[in-house]
């Protein structure tokens, strides 16, 4: 548990130092919007596409690591779906509910890499990016589906198409896959100039998750917030070591796609969430009380998958 926890310190340090720089006068207010901007454009799709182009996917059972990444996604899906009846006749709204899914489902890649690279270096890395790969694109499409349903507004499918194959994390991903399997070599200065992007993404992405945090909603959280907390943190994780089991997944293998589920929800959501009539101050406050939360829940779901993987 120490070794867990020491690995992981270093990224909510990060986490911390945005949230501490976000509040002083030190640094001009539009930098952070241009931050995330630069992030979610460049610095994100760069890493993906540099992690998969060069991943050996053959000696990581990239098959069954997807196929269970799949599959947890889609228990979560159903499970956060289901209970909407029971959160309808308690009260709760469709924006609302809206935010609820979101922050069940989807997770910090940022956050998944920075502490995959810590702990297992390449190999997590790797598989981080497998599952990346396998879910970026069917839970995106799965969102903005329930955002659509739920939010009311009326969405073109034409709409949809769009903001799904221009979503720059997706183009990343596909391009870094394409490359690999296509044996296509890239000009040597080109990718070392991708390689220094990449390299920067994982410090600058944590320091932008800081910054996007709302301290105040961690200290008298809603119940639908600790909600959210119960479904990403702990429930989504049992379910993909459960079906990790079940495919004979172990190792850092199966470690590593606990992570993968432990991580707390993606900061990007929020700007769905705003965009799409969500509930996006449910959704901020969801996605601070979960970072805060996951420094004290992850390291316990590591040491547990860590058991179950058979040390």
């Amino acid at each position: 548990m120490l070794i867990i926890f020491e690995s992981i310190l270093p990224i909510f340090l990060l986490v911390i130092l945005g949230v501490v720089l976000k509040r002083t006068t030190l640094i001009n207010e539009s930098f952070w919007s241009g931050l995330e901007q630069f992030g979610y454009f460049v610095l994100f799709p760069a890493l993906l596409f540099q992690t998969l182009s060069t991943t050996d996917f053959s000696a990581l059972d990239s098959g069954s690591v997807g196929l269970v990444s799949l599959l947890a996604v889609g228990v979560m899906t159903a499970l956060v779906l289901a209970i909407w009846p029971l959160l309808k006749s308690r009260g709760m709204s469709e924006p609302s509910y809206t935010s609820v899914f979101q922050t069940s489902t989807r997770w910090n890649g940022f956050m998944a890499l920075a502490i995959a690279e810590k702990l297992t270096g390449q190999t997590g890395l790797s598989v981080i990016a497998i599952i990346m790969a396998s879910i970026i694109i069917p839970l995106n499409l799965i969102n903005v589906g329930v955002m659509v349903w739920f939010s009311g507004k009326s969405r073109g499918l034409k709409t949809f198409v769009v903001r799904i194959i221009t979503n720059p994390i997706i183009i990343g991903a596909l391009l870094g896959v394409l490359v690999n399997f296509a044996g296509i070599s890239i000009y040597a200065p080109v990718m070392t100039a991708v390689d220094l992007i990449a390299s920067a993404s994982l410090g600058l992405g944590l320091v932008t998750v800081g910054a996007g945090l709302r301290v105040a909603d961690a200290l008298k959280p809603r119940p639908s917030v600790l909600m959210t907390v119960v479904l990403k943190l702990l429930v989504f994780p049992a379910v993909a070591v459960l079906l990790a089991l079940a495919f004979g997944l172990s190792g850092e293998i199966l470690v590593m796609i606990a992570l993968g589920a432990a991580v707390p929800t993606a900061m990007n959501g929020y700007v769905l969430a705003k965009q799409m009539g969500g509930d996006a101050d449910l959704y901020a406050a969801a996605a601070t009380v979960q970072t805060v939360a996951a420094f004290f829940t992850i390291p316990v779901v590591l040491y547990l998958a860590g058991q179950a993987a058979g040390g």
